[in-house]
């Protein structure tokens, strides 16, 4: 009996032992994973963790395919299939392998002839980089966009990929109970998209002081827009796919206020928030950038934005040419923080730091376009970081993928000597001094595009004539092309313009199309100088017009190639589509585009000029 018991013991102890050590082990938690084509480099960001986690990676390679397994890791996200259809990469597979012991298995498959010696292992930080293609990494830290004023860039792409996603399985389940006895992973779900490779808007919760986005790889807004009656703002995130299930859907903040999500372009979402506090909401960005709010920020909580406190430790410059410098910031742990974007200054709240050395902050950023950047402590919220920029000054923002790093970037606009031969008496920029051509296209014997009996041609006069009352009713100067059913040629049209000398241009024409199943509402600009006019006003009818949107379009009509002011061309609907052009004949639709119109241009100077 006595044998019997001390066996018993050592069996006890040696299992203590041996659990003991199992989960001694440090675990090396992966929050995020991040797939970049433009630099074909996987990123996978995790939670601090004292151990050299690359120092275990072994790629195993076998044909056509190669892995390779992160021990004492464990990822906190769905299992992630992206399939590539382009591209030399096929499919990569990241998933739990094993629970006891801990394993994250990577798996990739690539087209013959791809040299799986090219992968290569870094770690930065806490982050480990798979960078797929030969080069060299960069010494810095990987930074995500997270912000910029610019609406249109180079950087936009997409790519056609398929997404995969866990089929949830009820735990009584037959199917569900030999799954989980026999390990075999989980059940997946295929959809074909056309996924951009930089952010997949998957999920919205609202919450009680604005709106949080939940998805996967890098999440960027761009310079928010403000229209008005009723009012709202207007944030657009580059490079980015919103799930079907939310698309297009309203959702109720609170009793006056609504968000809406929406596919506004192949790769741009749109989210519409409207609400009489247009100037207090601002995007708060979560330290692995896989979420953000889009709060009230007088009203938010701000030690429910974090778990964890930070300081600043480190103050870097850079300098791209005599137009572009950079601050860099360093920090001992991950940051949350929000932004919000004047028309001469950027003030960047950082939430959870509390800490910082002002003579460091002073001393490196001396001679810089940051000079007069100022930091001030906002009791029991954190850092309130305030960049003063010149006029026209581009900003971008970017977050290291550890998100113990933050970059701003200003790029200033080229100086210009302007030649004044009559200078004005003085600087009013109020309404009455804007001058504005209203383009009423076609007229007389140019009927425009017809359908079903109606005319081009009376629909853009008849709207036209409604966006000139509109205009002068707020004080503007409104010249037209035309009043009446006449006949005015396309230079003489612009030379109406050239006359005038307006501040802008904007003409009004209905679209038609061979498919008559076709509708929707669209804006043509030429030059760069007329991008902003172009996607404000482009912004208004969109939002307020119930027709799919069509997006901006870069077009060399005669009309505003020829013209020298900031100069669109909007095409209100399609006279081709039988319903679409009883609408556009029907007095509801014409005013509200009228008004779209005339708020639009509104909201372009106030927020350009």
């Amino acid at each position: 009996m006595k044998r019997l018991f001390l066996l018993f013991t050592l069996c006890i102890t040696f299992l203590a032992i041996f659990v003991n050590s199992a989960f001694s082990a440090e675990l090396h938690k992966i929050t995020s994973a991040n797939f970049d084509t433009s630099n074909s480099i996987i990123v996978l960001s995790g939670q601090d963790s004292p151990s050299p986690v690359t120092e275990n990676i072994k790629l195993v390679k076998m044909e056509n395919k190669a892995y390779f397994d992160i021990d004492s890791a464990l990822i906190t996200f769905p299992k992630q299939d992206w399939v590539f259809n382009s591209g030399i990469i096929k499919e990569i597979i990241i998933s739990q392998f094993s629970n006891n012991p801990c394993k994250v298995r990577v798996v990739m498959h690539y087209e013959k002839g791809f040299n799986p010696d090219n992968i290569k292992f870094y770690k930065l930080n806490n982050n480990i980089i798979i960078k797929l293609r030969n080069g060299t990494i960069c010494d810095n830290e990987y930074f995500h966009n997270t912000y910029r004023d610019e609406h249109s860039s180079s950087s936009d792409f997409y790519e056609y990929l398929t997404i995969a996603t866990p089929v949830p399985q009820s735990d009584d389940s037959i199917a569900g109970q030999i799954q989980d006895a026999f390990k075999q992973g989980q059940i997946m779900t295929k959809k074909e998209l056309k996924l951009n490779t930089k952010y997949y808007l998957n999920n919205v919760t609202i919450k009680p002081n604005g709106v949080l986005l939940n998805g996967f790889g890098a999440a960027s807004i761009e310079r928010p827009m403000i229209l008005q009656n009723p009012a709202r703002i207007v944030y657009d995130l580059p490079n980015t796919l919103v799930n079907t299930k939310i698309r297009n859907k309203e959702f109720r903040i609170n009793d006056t206020e609504t968000v809406k999500i929406g596919q506004f372009s192949v790769n741009k979402a749109r989210i519409v928030i409207t609400t009489d506090a247009v100037g207090d909401y601002i995007p708060i960005y979560s330290s692995d950038n896989q979420s953000l709010i889009l709060a009230n920020y007088k009203r938010t909580g701000t030690q429910s934005l974090y778990s964890n406190s930070s300081n600043a430790t480190a103050y870097n410059k850079e300098k791209k040419d005599s137009l572009t410098e950079s601050m860099v910031l360093k920090f001992d742990a991950p940051i949350v923080h929000g932004l919000d974007r004047y028309n001469d200054k950027l003030i960047i709240y950082l939430y959870n730091v509390s800490k910082y050395s002002d003579a460091s902050f002073k001393t490196t950023y001396n001679n810089t376009f940051f000079k007069d950047a100022v930091i001030d402590l906002m009791p029991k919220i954190g850092l309130k970081l305030t960049i003063p920029l010149e006029q026209d000054a581009m900003v971008s923002t970017y977050l290291g993928s550890d998100g113990k790093s933050l970059k701003v970037t200003v790029k200033e606009a080229k100086k210009k000597t302007p030649i004044i031969f009559n200078p004005p008496a003085s600087n009013n920029h109020s309404s009455g001094s804007r001058k504005i051509v209203i383009d009423a296209g076609h007229g007389g014997s140019d009927a425009g595009a017809i359908g079903g009996g109606i005319k081009e041609k009376d629909i853009t006069l008849d709207i036209s004539k409604r966006v000139e009352k509109l205009l002068k009713q707020q004080g503007y100067q409104v010249k037209m092309t035309r009043t009446d059913d006449t006949y005015v040629s396309l230079q003489d049209r612009v030379e109406i313009s050239e006359n005038y000398s307006p501040d802008i241009f904007v003409s009004i024409h209905v679209n038609s199309s061979v498919k008559p199943e076709i509708t929707g509402v669209e804006t043509h600009y030429y030059r760069q100088e007329s991008l902003a006019l172009a996607q404000t006003v482009h912004a208004s009818v969109a939002s307020a017009i119930n027709s799919p949107n069509r997006g901006l379009f870069k077009s060399k009509f005669y009309v505003i190639n020829h013209t020298t002011s900031p100069a669109i061309l909007i095409e209100i609907g399609f006279i081709s589509n039988s319903a679409e052009r009883a609408e556009l004949t029907g007095e509801k639709r014409k005013q509200a585009t009228a008004k779209a119109i005339a708020d639009g241009i509104q909201n372009y100077f106030k927020q350009y000029k």
